[in-house]
């Protein structure tokens, strides 16, 4: 009977499937065909901040005045999930202070601000000649030294992925090269100019995770990068490049693991737990970097597009290059400038304005019109159940809308709010123009706040409860040493009375 049923549950769960998504509007033609540019002119001053990654932000090691080279260790890590921050350029630290974050509320994050010297001198390194001649353990060392993160955007310390490879004994690494957010070509031109390096960073992370099978997944409207990517892997039997179709939310961990493996991560479960981890074409590039020469990452390449850009390009910038100098060297018009975004169309931040910093996670910065803006004119719903059906987690976007519209958050939450990626498909295809994602961003900050506030609570009862046990352990022990006062005064009153009588 079930040698019957396969082929119909291979239709409808094997590699093949996919969940949900949307075929958005690319606008990738205006930097695809164009090489990175490596002519970005060393801006008069870097703004590094010590928070780049998931986990806790990195502890400066510099003082004011000091002189650094490029490469150079300027914040130390700290804990298990953290990363340490270097210096992009040779020159002197004039501050170590708040400066405004790479975020849409923009607020404050310690900052290293970096007057470069124009000499861009990097610090003294020694080159492995033969990385593999190296520990797994050692490997992981290396890449956690140089700083480097999930360059997809999630900004996830590599080297904690690396162990946890070794720990869970991963039997698959996939190569995150969709890139299926529009606008954004930085992993497209890597791939296509510098495929090899890329190549041996994927050789060198499977050495690390001590995992013998990698698989390079490519969306197919990148048919030069597939290419590239193919003839690099060509001498390698456990590399596979492998395509996939063009369809947003491709490059989602868990809808990439579906269509590849044909394996479900589990709701609460990391990817890890089924023997997969995901890195991105970029992180690989960056750990060739750091195990081939010994370069910490202290550059990204950036996508500068939109209808605003005169001249779109990718770009190879320092890290804490503010926006503006890459809006002037693009020549942005401001004048027809209607939204500025950090990232893709689609999960992007919109930022309040371009005196920020390029960080880890910038893959891009966006200069759109208002042409390229949907419209803001919300319709009532006409019940199409469209956002059902493009939800690559399966979920219920409306329900999940009217219960945050009624302050109903438990009952979102039960519909399964935690588990929104707010990819955006739902907003995108939405006749009726209801920002469902925006509902969903509030209501998730509203659930943690909530959270917080009731872990807070429940702690402050913990410790006025501890507190009401100590006053009343302290009460209970001053009686009883106040007992035994009284009794010991009795007794040598009793004492007394009896040597009186007997004088």
């Amino acid at each position: 009977m079930l040698s019957l049923l396969s082929p119909w549950i291979d239709a409808a769960f094997g590699p093949g499937r996919i969940r949900g998504g949307v075929h958005a509007e690319e606008h990738k033609s205006a930097t695809a065909a164009l090489p990175i540019a490596t002519d970005f002119p060393l801006p008069k001053r870097l703004y590094v901040p010590v928070q780049q990654h998931v986990g806790k932000p990195a502890e400066p090691v510099i003082k004011v005045g000091e002189h650094v080279l490029k490469g150079q260790l300027l914040a130390h890590s700290q804990g298990l999930v953290s990363a340490p921050v270097h210096a992009p350029s040779s020159g002197t630290i004039i501050d170590v202070n708040e400066y405004p974050a790479p975020h849409p509320s923009a607020l404050p994050i310690r900052t290293i601000v970096l007057e470069t010297d124009g000499k861009d001198e990097w610090q003294q390194h020694t080159l492995i000649a033969d990385p593999f001649a190296l520990s797994p353990e050692d490997i992981s060392l290396r890449v956690g030294t140089a700083g480097i993160v999930g360059l997809g955007g999630a900004t996830f310390p590599t080297a904690v992925k690396l162990n946890m490879g070794r720990e869970n004994r991963i039997h698959t690494l996939l190569i995150n090269g969709a890139e299926c957010e529009p606008y954004l070509t930085c992993d497209d031109r890597l791939m296509r100019e510098r495929a090899e390096n890329i190549i041996d960073g994927v050789r060198i992370m499977l050495h690390g995770m001590e995992t013998s099978r990698a698989i390079v997944a490519i969306e197919d409207n990148k048919p030069e990068a597939f290419a590239a990517m193919q003839a690099a892997a060509l001498p390698y039997p456990q590399l596979t490049v492998q395509q996939i179709p063009t369809r947003y939310p491709m490059g989602w961990d868990r809808q990439l693991i579906r269509y590849i493996t044909g394996m479900e991560v589990p709701v609460g479960s990391r990817s890890s737990e089924i023997g997969v981890t995901i890195h991105n074409i970029g992180t690989a590039y960056a750990v060739h970097k750091a195990l081939r020469h010994g370069q910490p990452l202290v550059s990204r390449i950036v996508t500068v597009s939109g209808g605003a850009v005169v001249k779109p390009m990718n770009i190879e910038v320092p890290l804490g290059t503010l926006i503006s100098d890459l809006f002037n060297f693009c020549h942005v018009r401001p004048d027809i400038t209607a939204r500025i975004v950090m990232g893709g169309p689609m999960m992007g931040d919109a930022l309040p304005h371009i005196n920020l910093p390029v960080v880890k996670a910038t893959s891009g910065i966006l200069a759109l019109t208002q042409d390229e803006l949907k419209s803001a004119d919300e319709q009532p719903c006409i019940r199409c159940a469209r956002c059902v059906s493009v939800c690559p987690a399966g979920l219920l976007p409306l329900d999940m809308a009217n219960n945050i519209r009624n302050n109903q958050l438990d009952a979102a939450v039960d519909l399964g709010l935690k588990d929104c990626i707010s990819c955006g498909s739902c907003s995108y295809i939405c006749p009726s123009n209801i920002p469902l994602v925006h509902y969903f961003k509030y209501a998730s900050g509203e659930v943690m706040a909530r959270q917080q506030a009731q872990h807070k609570s429940e702690q402050t009862k913990r410790l006025m409860n501890d507190r009401n046990a100590r006053m009343e352990r302290i009460a209970r022990q001053q009686q009883e040493e106040e007992a035994a006062r009284l009794a010991a005064k009795a007794e040598r009153e009793r004492q007394k009375a009896e040597q009186e009588a007997l004088v």
